[in-house]
């Protein structure tokens, strides 16, 4: 059986060092009881605003200086929990934090019912004065929120249900990375190895399809045997997004997501109804890809099936690192010389260790160090582009943050993909090429981006559609039972792949481990992010300077400014369907490259 790495026999050269954050656990306590009574401090600020300028600016400044360090005190614990999950200490310190998280919340909930009871024109004239210009994009958010702002009182008691809005996603959490046991499988070599759902993707892209059916039934099997637990996990996580929503007078909880970034419900909408008329192009692709596979009928588990087209990419970290350094080099000299800095500066946690968080993210919450990316590197394509993608988030925050002071450094979720992406994008052209003469690299490589394709703007728009089929059905009054929801998620899967592939039952229970679906309308950003860095990345590959230095500048906005507007920087407008179309064109024109070069391969 594979032997597994812990934390204490990988090699400390591949582990990220938080220590820039707190030399110590110790230093971390002395920073929680320091953030403490901070906001003990500032709770005693409440009354004070409507004094004057000078108070109303004293405040701005202790809010922002209390969140910040916030941030530093709850990304530490994180990212120690995420190390090993079955830490207690670590679990430990991770709940403080967010009890902590919840109580300055609350200590913190006068500050937008007291801005917002200043006499008429107040914030408008703070927005305009050079002393609040750290402040002025704070501002203009509170303006906007003054709809859906309660008072005092109400948004106290809101931010002391935080913590509990939080359970589902903690105890999911809990459950999936340390609790749950998929088992064994068998590997190529026919030995049995340990399952977990990191290693899933690995075994689904084996040309062994025994091995990649065991993989996906025993694993899909293993969610649903917990699936009255994460349904009931999940329902809560719903009903608390709902409860919020009505607690602040919006339609929707769709609408209380999308509102505070400046987004309208129809760029959700339009994107679910651009990409439903991209469905047929992509049963064309997956029909190609069945007889690439060479099999009679394509299965859910041989989506991620690995083709033997003689072409491999196959890097450990230093290499793929290299390739990742080499393929933003249209980004500028001082880019790549800005993120060279990442690995040997330990701002990565590269490799799977026993017990360590599934999957892959980057942090660059703790404004006065390092973004930090956490990897469960595998060495193959995806490993390479996931590297890719984790990157561009981190130097998205590290651009932000040098830019721009703390209150106005954090970009939006809306934007958060669209750099991360745009790196992916990068990646697939400097490969292409650098094998520009390799029919069968150039089958690979294509190959690759239309599976990227598939994962990012189909699948998360049909995850995009599960979430607000689920919203629906419980503003509705249904019940969100295991079988109601992998009911509805196996015809959305129907509905997709239907058409070109054999949707097995296991399939249903799919949406059990997607722990995005715990951060309500987050995934449909994936599928907008992609489109926006098709349109960004071919600016960037034109060579023309001025759409370089404009991408560029997005990448220090932070939240200076409305998303939509931030892209409009950078070079692409995504409040019209544009953008999503003309990237499902490109993928049509994709597909057809895909068959016309396999079709040379076989006449050759």
């Amino acid at each position: 059986m594979e032997q597994e790495l812990t934390r204490a026999t990988v090699d400390p050269a591949y582990t990220w060092d938080i220590t820039r954050i707190y030399e110590s656990d110790e230093a971390w306590e002395r920073a929680f009881a320091g953030v403490r009574e901070q906001a003990e401090a500032f709770a005693a600020l409440a009354g004070t605003l409507g004094s004057g300028d000078e108070a109303a600016l004293a405040a701005l400044r202790a809010y922002s200086a209390l969140c910040e360090q916030m941030g530093g005190v709850y990304c530490y614990a994180m990212m120690k929990q995420n190390e090993d999950s079955a830490q207690g200490k670590y679990q430990g310190m991770y709940s403080r934090a967010a009890t902590l998280s919840s109580e300055v919340g609350a200590k913190c909930a006068f500050l937008t019912p007291e801005l917002l009871a200043l006499r008429d024109g107040t914030l408008e004239r703070m927005i305009a004065d050079p002393a609040f210009a750290d402040y002025d994009a704070f501002l203009r958010g509170v303006l906007r929120m003054k709809p859906h702002t309660l008072c005092a009182r109400e948004e106290r008691l809101l931010a002391m249900a935080g913590e509990l809005a939080g359970v589902p996603d903690s105890a999911y959490e809990m459950l999936t990375c340390a609790d749950m046991d998929l088992g064994t499988t068998r590997g190529e070599d026919g030995k049995k190895t340990k399952l977990t759902d990191a290693r899933l993707v690995l075994f689904l892209t084996s040309p062994d399809r025994a091995v990649r059916k065991s993989a996906y039934v025993n694993v899909m099997n293993g969610y649903k045997r917990m699936g009255n637990t994460i349904a009931a996990l999940y329902a809560g996580q719903v009903k608390a997004s709902i409860f919020e929503s009505k607690a602040r007078g919006y339609q929707s909880a769709r609408e209380a997501a999308l509102y505070p970034d400046e987004v309208d419900e129809s760029v959700y909408d339009s994107l679910i109804d651009a990409v439903h008329g991209g469905i047929g192009t992509l049963r064309e692709y997956l029909r190609i890809r069945r007889e690439q596979l060479g099999l009679p009928v394509l299965h859910m588990y041989d989506l991620y099936a690995d083709t033997d087209g003689g072409f491999d990419v196959r890097m450990d970290i230093g290499e793929a690192f290299d390739t990742f350094l080499k393929a933003v080099a249209p980004l500028g000299e001082d880019y790549v010389r800005d993120a060279s800095r990442a690995l040997s500066e330990r701002w990565i946690d590269v490799y799977e260790t026993k017990n360590k968080r599934g999957g892959a993210y980057s942090s660059g919450g703790v404004y006065w160090t390092t973004p930090y990316v956490l990897l469960n590197h595998k060495q193959n394509y995806d490993g390479l582009s996931t590297l890719c993608h984790e990157m561009g988030h981190a130097m998205h925050s590290f651009y932000s943050n040098q830019a721009q002071p703390f209150a106005k450094a954090d970009y939006t979720i809306f934007v958060a993909e669209v750099a991360s992406t745009c790196n992916e994008i990068l990646l697939s052209e400097y490969l292409r090429e650098q094998y520009r003469d390799d029919r069968r690299a150039q089958i690979a490589l294509i190959g690759s981006l239309l599976e990227h394709f598939r994962t990012t703007v189909f699948r998360q728009t049909m995850f995009a559609e599960f979430e607000h089929k689920a919203h629906l059905m419980a503003q509705n009054g249904e019940s969100l039972t295991q079988d109601s929801l992998s009911e509805m998620y196996y015809g959305l899967n129907k509905l997709y792949y239907g058409g070109a592939c054999k949707v097995d039952r296991e399939a249903a229970s799919e949406w059990m481990r997607i722990p995005h679906f715990y951060s309500p309308f987050y995934v449909y950003k994936y599928a907008t992010g992609f489109c926006a860095a098709v349109a960004l990345a071919k600016n960037i590959l034109s060579g023309d300077p001025g759409k370089v230095a404009a991408y560029r500048k997005f990448l220090t906005l932070g939240s200076s400014m409305p998303p939509i507007e931030e892209l409009k920087v950078a070079g692409v407008d995504m409040s019209t369907p544009q953008p999503v179309c003309e990237a499902l064109d490109y993928f049509a024109e994709l597909v057809m490259t895909y068959r016309e070069l396999l079709s040379r391969e076989e006449e050759a």
